[in-house]
């Protein structure tokens, strides 16, 4: 991979260790890749923030000096950084989930833990411009809906691009790389978690070949965030196209595969009584809030809610949305920030539960202690609750 002058001598560390070991993460992915070059980045969002996750892993981090290149979010961490406690996280897990997310923090990286940086205050990346993000469902969003350019980053290398404020240039960074190779036909009228289930099966049938998917109608934003978070968690893409919305056009794939009502449906049966409902896997937007609280006024007619229920968003849009916050909270759900229930210790002893996340649905049963996921609506979801 052919380097600048000046990316040359930061590889042989003439601006510090912390750059050195940088570049050298880029340059070993780019020549793994046939990268020709590095090219510049606009924004980098960093995963492995959460202690159940990194671990130890964490002093590395600690070892970095020097500030990011470039705009740079965090995913969520294992805890509310506020409500911790209330959450019944140990002392322990907190001093070391405060530790990660300040080594981040003191490299120069916002102190913002959200899997849908696209969604806040100049978060969404424009088309074309090329970033360095992990976090597969905002990958997708990013790379599907906006038409931004990333390739499924990991930790390290999106943190690499950060420090460096550039990215190899291979994969979903090239025009060439970003043709839909197979065509996925749904038939079905679609709402919802509909697009959970549908996002779960096109992961699943695609792997790693980009889909250009046909729907009768054009999903909501909040649709495609779900749809993205689903394919994200079952297959390998980090791009999908959507007919009539997606920012890029290709001529249409030969190979089909057609998506019957049934083939939807499916993932909505099958499981016992939940024992905690949760919603916001990915974080729920402003939008999402207003639905849930419509629902919980026509569905608990004043009352409290009987069974566990979390909600998760990110904090700057629970500060935005206060006076409704309190509102749904006034009804005994628990609205977090910072983190969501894959990535938390707090929420390891349930057994079975209720979501109209499709990620959700395949991650819990594997970080989760094996527990039980049902697919709902929310208006499902919610009705539940009581």
């Amino acid at each position: 991979m052919h380097l600048t002058k000046e990316e040359e001598r930061i590889y042989e560390g003439e601006e510090g260790w912390t750059k050195k070991k940088a570049m050298e993460i880029l340059v070993a992915i780019g020549d793994i890749n046939n990268a020709s070059e590095l090219i510049p980045i606009a924004s980098a969002h960093m995963s492995g923030v959460s202690y159940k996750t990194i671990g130890d892993a964490f002093e590395f981090i600690n070892r970095l000096e020097g500030t990011v290149e470039v705009k740079s979010t965090l995913n969520p961490m294992g805890m509310d950084r506020e409500l911790w406690s209330e959450m019944n996280i140990t002392k322990e897990f907190a001093n070391k989930q405060t530790a990660v997310f300040t080594a981040y923090k003191n490299l120069g990286i916002a102190p913002v833990c959200t899997c849908i940086p696209y969604l806040l205050e100049g978060g969404a990346p424009q088309k074309g411009v090329h970033i360095a993000w992990s976090e597969s469902s905002a990958v997708l969003y990013a790379n599907s809906v906006l038409g931004a350019r990333t390739n499924m980053e990991g930790a390290p290398s999106a943190l690499a691009a950060a420090l460096i404020g550039k990215t190899p240039l291979y994969g979903l960074h090239q025009t060439e790389n970003r043709a839909p190779e197979i065509r996925i036909c749904a038939s079905c009228d679609l709402a919802d978690a509909d697009y959970s289930a549908l996002g779960f099966l096109i992961g699943e049938l695609v792997g790693n070949r980009i889909p250009l998917i046909e729907l009768p109608s054009i999903p909501s934003k909040d649709e495609l965030k779900h749809l993205s978070a689903a394919i994200g968690a079952t297959g390998s893409v980090g791009l999908y196209h959507i007919r009539g919305l997606t920012p890029e056009a290709w001529d249409t794939p030969a190979e089909k595969i057609g998506v019957e009502e049934g083939d939807v449906t499916k993932f909505y049966a099958g499981a016992e009584e939940a024992d905690v409902i949760a919603i916001g896997c990915p974080h729920c937007s402003s939008l999402e809030l207003q639905q849930i609280h419509k629902l919980l006024r026509v569905e608990g007619k004043g009352r409290k809610v009987k069974k566990d229920f979390f909600i998760f968003t990110a904090r700057a849009i629970k500060q935005r949305m206060q006076e409704l916050v309190i509102l749904i909270e006034n009804y005994g759900v628990k609205v977090i920030c910072d983190t969501c229930f894959v990535v938390s210790p707090a929420f390891e002893q349930y057994k079975r539960v209720l979501t109209n996340s499709g990620k959700m649905m395949r991650y819990v049963p594997l970080l989760s202690r094996g527990a039980e996921v049902r697919l709902c609506k929310t208006k499902e979801c919610v009705r539940a609750a009581f």
